[in-house]
């Protein structure tokens, strides 16, 4: 049962593990402006799939927006890793059916362009930062999806993860 504290936004949503040639994955750095009391969290970059888009027009649109990085369908992997979860975000309460899909660059930790984020997203990142998976896994920072560290390396193998239920926020 979800929690009843905001009115409900209910959406599908993509996720991308972006991996440089180093095997190293881009994190952005967040936080929520209208909820203070939420601590800042290291996301993997994505958002919600438009009315008409697949996941991977959703991946393709999200990835330029959010780091101007541009790539072809043939670079995303397949959503290997679903998830459902709910977080506080914007006012709203977000329900979310989340796929989790795999982006594999061929050069090192290239620039990230914020030029195309939405304001609302310019408000919410603080930064970004390329990590070692190791990093990942052995870190105490708090990261989207929660269960990142837990998970990536399975997800990297190629594994199929059912996630449970999230509430993260």
């Amino acid at each position: 049962m979800e929690p009843q504290d905001l009115p409900i936004l209910e959406r599908s949503a993509v996720r991308l593990v972006v991996l440089d040639i180093d095997e190293r994955v881009l994190l952005f750095q967040i936080r929520e402006p209208l909820d203070p009391d939420q601590r800042t969290c290291w996301e993997l970059p994505g958002g919600g799939i438009d009315a008409g888009e697949t996941y991977v027009d959703a991946a393709l649109r999200e990835l330029v927006e959010e780091t101007g990085i541009h790539v072809g369908p043939r670079d995303l992997g397949s959503p290997t890793w679903r998830r459902r979860v709910t977080f506080r975000h914007a006012s709203f309460r977000r329900l979310q059916d989340e796929v989790v899909v795999a982006v594999r660059l061929t050069e090192s930790a290239p620039d990230v362009s914020d030029a195309d984020q939405l304001a609302a997203e310019q408000n919410n990142y603080l930064g970004f930062r390329w990590w070692e998976v190791a990093e990942i896994e052995a870190s105490t920072e708090r990261f989207y999806p929660g269960r990142l560290p837990a998970l990536i390396r399975q997800f990297l193998e190629g594994e199929q993860i059912e996630e449970p239920f999230e509430f993260f926020s």
